[in-house]
């Protein structure tokens, strides 16, 4: 389990959900791990966490909107571990609900598009120079959506930002490739986590469960096993790559689950 052994890492918005299990994971592999975000109660029950299973983390405060605090993020960071090999950008606001083309205000749009693109954006390119100095390079994975697969009744300014982060990725990762500096994507599909399964209705969770391709939802890990593999050095080849987690949901055509409550393969 030392797969990230010597490493340091940056999970960005890692008090809950998602990031929780990206940075237990990662602690886990032997990397040292700054949890960071707006809440830093759960952000240090996070760190005790990791150091009852015999991990390194410690916490700093970050909001993902302002820049300054950014900045900060990574400049004590390097003053405290003298390195950063690995920046995950998983802190986002999910506006799953952020309405239809006319419903947005200008105000909504820029919110969402301020935490899910300018943030990721931000934090990228503050630790490029500290990634630049490593011998090695590192990686920077970011944490897209399923809603940037295509279009919906909903969440309009949400798969937009993602959609933005898509092509960040791929930006990132031609333009710093050859100074061994590698950007992924990893796209979620439907999780469950401790903080949202009892806001997510069933009748949601049976919509998704007809579509996904295995017998069951998402949980934090799936991820965190994807973010493990894309900062070690097992994926030294793997570059720009938009990476899908999603059960396979997004992998077949748009009437499987009709056919299937029809008991039917065709028309």
């Amino acid at each position: 389990m030392d797969r990230l052994k010597g490493k340091v890492a940056i999970v960005t918005g890692s008090t809950s959900g998602i990031g929780v299990g990206i940075a237990r994971l990662f602690a886990a592999e032997g990397a040292k791990v700054v949890v960071c975000g707006r809440r830093e109660e759960k952000g240090n029950a996070v760190v005790d966490a990791i150091a009852k299973e015999g991990g390194e983390a410690s916490y700093h405060f970050m909001d993902i909107t302002v820049t300054e605090s950014i900045e900060s993020l990574f400049a004590d960071t390097a003053e405290k571990y003298g390195k950063i090999d690995i920046l995950v950008n998983n802190a986002a606001n999910v506006g799953l609900k952020d309405g239809r083309v006319d419903e947005l205000t200008l105000e909504m749009w820029d919110n969402i598009f301020q935490s899910d693109v300018r943030g990721a954006f931000y934090a990228t390119k503050c630790v490029l120079p500290y990634m630049q100095e490593n011998e090695n390079g590192g990686s920077i994975i970011n944490i897209g959506s399923m809603a940037a697969c295509g279009g919906d009744l909903g969440s309009t300014a949400y798969a937009c930002a993602k959609a933005g982060v898509d092509m960040l990725t791929k930006s990132t990762a031609l333009q710093y490739g050859k100074e061994k500096i590698r950007c992924n994507c990893v796209r979620p599909g439907l999780i469950v986590t401790p903080e949202n399964e009892a806001r997510v209705p069933q009748f949601l969770k049976d919509i998704f469960l007809s579509n996904i391709m295995v017998d069951r939802y998402g949980c934090p890990e799936d991820i965190g096993h994807m973010c493990v593999y894309l900062a070690s050095d097992e994926s030294s080849y793997v570059t720009g790559q938009i990476v899908n987690v999603d059960g396979g949901l997004n992998s077949h055509v748009p009437t499987v689950a009709q056919f299937r409550e029809l008991n039917s393969r065709t028309w």
